[in-house]
Formats: C-alpha cells, sequence, structure tokens
C-alpha cells in the first residue's frame, strides 16, 4: 500500500463535481518519493511524503 514511512499519510477519497453538481468518485493520491535519508548514522531508503522530505530538509539546514 501507499503508505509515507514518516507520517504515515494514504489515499484519500472523495467526490469529482460536474457542473450540475453530480458526485463521482475520486482518490487523492499523496506524492510518495524514494529518498535516501540518514536515520541513526545509517544510511536507508524511505518512501516518504513530499512534505515530510521538505521538512526534514528544513530542520537539516
Amino acid at each position: 500500500m501507499a503508505k509515507c514511512a514518516n507520517c504515515g499519510k494514504t489515499t484519500t477519497f472523495g467526490h469529482y463535481r460536474s457542473f450540475s453538481q453530480r458526485a463521482t468518485n475520486r482518490t487523492f493520491k499523496p506524492n510518495l518519493q524514494k529518498t535516501l535519508v540518514v536515520e541513526k548514522g545509517r544510511k536507508m531508503h524511505k518512501l516518504l511524503c513530499a512534505k515530510c522530505i521538505k521538512a526534514m530538509a528544513k530542520s537539516v539546514a
């Protein structure tokens, strides 16, 4: 399943809305990316969402 390893963000569900306001199902998928993260002195590959990657970059710099 597509899930962020840091915050646990997953696919959420909602509706498309046409001009007539008819609701049809849709999905909102998180922007997940495979990244190389240094954790406890070790390099690890993790699947993180873009928001977590941005937050980690801010905390390091």
